[in-house]
């Protein structure tokens, strides 16, 4: 992956990211991501999630607004959650 300097950077940091992770409706997956957010940023609210259940109730769409710092933090969060093993969709 290419290096963009932090002024061609179309985020400002630290700024709030909306993450959207999308992963089977089951007991835990939301605790999970919360465990996961929360490594990365440690200040991250809990009741900030916000949940979105598709339309046959088999998943569950989830949004967490992280605080994010930097760029190679974002990255690795979000390779931290696509190789979850409850996560089926990173956005």
């Amino acid at each position: 992956m290419r290096d963009i300097p932090p002024e061609q950077s179309l985020i400002e940091y630290p700024s709030v990211f909306p993450i959207k992770v999308m992963g089977a409706q089951v007991e835990g997956f939301v605790e999970a991501l919360v465990t996961v957010a929360r490594h990365f940023d440690p200040q991250f609210d809990p009741a900030t999630v916000e949940t979105r259940p598709s339309s046959t109730g088999k998943y569950l769409g989830v949004t967490l607004n992280i605080t994010a710092t930097s760029r190679e933090q974002l990255d690795e969060l979000y390779r931290t959650l696509t190789s979850h093993p409850m996560v089926k969709i990173v956005l």
